[in-house]
């Protein structure tokens, strides 16, 4: 797929088949989050794949709204350790999987991670250190329908040139 494409693609999907997500396919979606652009060269990130149905089910429910999370075949739980750009970072490396992610065929979700309450609970639950900071859940899973993406404004409606 070429890469406008995937980006023109790209679409929140929240409903899933049961089919499993190859292991070769989650380790190149992580890769492309292992090479996305960070500040200062730090690469703060650490990924933590989950593919067990319990445990997904467990990040959902720790969740306010990423229920839809449980019905989901993997997630990716993306953390970055506290540099002074990590969410820059972090949010990098989270937009570069749910590319990869469509590319592949792969509908995902991204849930909302940094300054929220449940933060240290979803640490916990994947038995990350303390010092690191939730960036981004993952939900991934084979699309149980077609998805289309958003309609978004117009090139027109957004574009300024030299000043506002």
């Amino acid at each position: 797929m070429d890469t406008f494409d995937a980006i023109k693609k790209r679409a929140s999907v929240r409903e899933y088949t049961d089919k499993p997500i190859e292991k070769e396919k989650l380790e190149k979606i992580v890769d492309a989050g292992r090479v996305a652009p960070t500040a200062r060269a730090e690469e703060p990130w650490e990924f933590v794949v989950v593919t067990k149905k319990e445990k997904i089910k467990e990040l959902a429910d720790i969740t306010d709204h990423g229920k839809f999370l449980a019905g989901g075949t993997a997630a990716i739980v993306v953390f970055c350790k506290d540099t002074k750009y990590y969410l820059e970072d972090g949010c990098a490396a989270t937009e570069n999987m749910l590319l990869a992610a469509t590319d592949l065929g792969i509908a995902s979700c991204w849930i909302a991670g940094d300054k929220k309450f449940y933060c240290p609970d979803i640490a916990r639950a994947v038995g990350a250190p303390e010092n690191l900071k939730l960036i981004s859940i993952i939900s991934l899973g084979y699309p149980k329908t077609e998805s289309t993406a958003h309609k978004k404004r117009s090139l027109k409606e957004v574009l300024r040139w030299e000043a506002f």
